[in-house]
């Protein structure tokens, strides 16, 4: 069926608006890094940490039927039940009527919940080891993830609708990247800011009042693209009349989208393996103190951000197919050797050189998969528009959010489970970083099937 889209013209985003419905990706982006980097480093620490003062708040081990960490099932079962909470969000944002527009409502109102929910994951209830904590942490994360739902699906949904092309959806995803992995760093430099705080409090209340600042400064930035942006002005788009299943089954059989997705699901399993696992190759396969974690991220988001600008010319130029499928060689090789950190094979690279080396190599693909799976969903989605008729961005979106989400629970269950193996010696965290480059090299594969010229092609038609 053709498009049916209205005929009112709509603006084009100017550039200082781009940058302000960026600073929201900042805000999110910090408050997805405290959880994803920092919440299995606070619930199952190592010895090491221990020693430091890290009260142990849940019970740990293979305590959950014998098989699961506490940790592992609630953060694999929170990011699986949200996973089926995206669809019905974001058939609710792409039918909505609101006269302010059918995302930046849900924008609005989403904001402070995440940043509350967000800080109190890490507020356990009672102070050392108990099942209380665990049913805690069981609520909180899910509330974490159901808000973080809210916010980020109608604005993931926004790149492809204020985007009129390919490439400003294109510029609009290397801003968010840019300002995604500003947030992401901050959030990395937790451990100076609570080891500034250490002196005057003790471990566990620096790491509460840290994360509750940054928190504050996450749901400001959240609040920007709400007062900043007109939807009405710069979005073309229509509400939906498709039900929510509905909308769902006609996303999947994208040919196209379908491939995508299956690459991303892997992709995002070994991401997550080797991002959860990072603090603990630095801490006890490098033997180096936690600290330098936090030298290592700065460092990886600097050099990645220098890549930035070449990735927006070059996917133009040579496509963004080509340079995806480089970037998942590349973590392919940074994960494999970050399996052999601190092991005999790498005896003659000194332990800092050896982080210095990893945070180098992953720098690069780093800086492509945050600017190009966005542009790529938000072609596709165009696409689909273009010859369904149905503006239903908030469901692609949703469904690689789902796809995503899904990855994320099966990498939890994994690193968790595998990283009790050896704990003493790491090796539980060399079989995770080895098992994240064989799946990285699968999503390789299965994305190299992607036939970026077909969408492309109705675009441009």
């Amino acid at each position: 069926m053709p498009s049916t889209h209205a005929t009112r013209a709509v603006k084009d985003l100017p550039t200082a608006k781009v940058w302000a419905f960026a600073v929201g990706q900042f805000g999110w982006a910090l408050l997805s890094g405290i959880i994803s980097n920092w919440l299995v480093y606070f619930y199952q620490p190592d010895q090491e940490t221990i020693d430091q003062g890290q009260t142990v708040f849940v019970p740990q081990g293979l305590v959950v039927l014998g098989v699961v960490t506490v940790v592992g099932g609630i953060t694999a079962f929170a990011r699986f039940f949200d996973a089926f909470v995206d669809p019905a969000v974001a058939s609710l944002s792409d039918r909505c009527k609101s006269k302010a527009g059918r995302r930046i409502p849900f924008l609005k109102f989403a904001a402070l919940p995440l940043a509350v929910v967000t800080v109190l994951v890490f507020w356990s209830p009672v102070n050392g080891t108990s099942w209380v904590n665990a049913a805690f942490l069981f609520v909180t994360v899910i509330g974490y993830y159901i808000a973080l739902t809210f916010y980020c699906t109608p604005y993931n949904a926004l790149i492809a609708e204020l985007g009129h092309d390919s490439k400003q959806q294109l510029n609009i995803s290397t801003a968010i990247s840019f300002t995604w992995v500003f947030g992401t760093a901050i959030a990395y430099v937790a451990p100076v800011i609570w080891g500034a705080m250490t002196p005057g409090l003790d471990r566990v209340t620096a790491i509460r009042v840290t994360f509750t600042i940054m928190a504050a400064v996450a749901f400001v930035c959240m609040l920007v693209p709400v007062f900043a942006i007109d939807e009405k002005e710069y979005v073309k788009s229509q509400p939906t009349s498709e039900s929510t299943l509905a909308s769902l089954k006609e996303t999947f059989r994208d040919g196209e989208f379908r491939k995508f997705v299956g690459s991303d699901v892997v992709y995002w399993v070994a991401i997550t393996t080797f991002q959860t696992g990072l603090p603990f190759f630095v801490t006890s396969l490098l033997k180096l103190p936690e600290t330098t974690s936090t030298v290592y991220f700065v460092l990886m988001t600097a050099v990645s951000v220098l890549f930035y600008l070449p990735v927006n010319m070059f996917a133009n130029r040579v496509g963004k197919k080509r340079l995806l499928l480089g970037a998942f060689v590349l973590f392919t090789i940074a994960f494999a050797f970050a399996g052999m950190l601190g092991s005999g094979l790498l005896g003659a690279i000194p332990p800092m050189v050896q982080g210095l080396i990893l945070s180098v190599v992953g720098a690069i693909p780093m800086a492509a998969f945050g600017i190009l799976p966005q542009a790529i969903v938000a072609n596709i989605a165009d696409a689909s528009s273009k010859t369904t008729g149905q503006d239903r961005q908030g469901m692609f979106y949703a469904a690689r959010t789902f796809a995503m989400k899904m990855g994320q629970s099966v990498a939890m269950l994994l690193f968790t489970g595998v990283s009790t193996i050896g704990m003493a010696s790491g090796t539980g965290y060399r079989i995770a970083a080895i098992c994240a480059a064989v799946l990285c090299g699968i999503g390789g594969v299965v994305f190299a099937f992607y036939n970026e010229k077909k969408v492309l092609g109705v675009l441009e038609g």
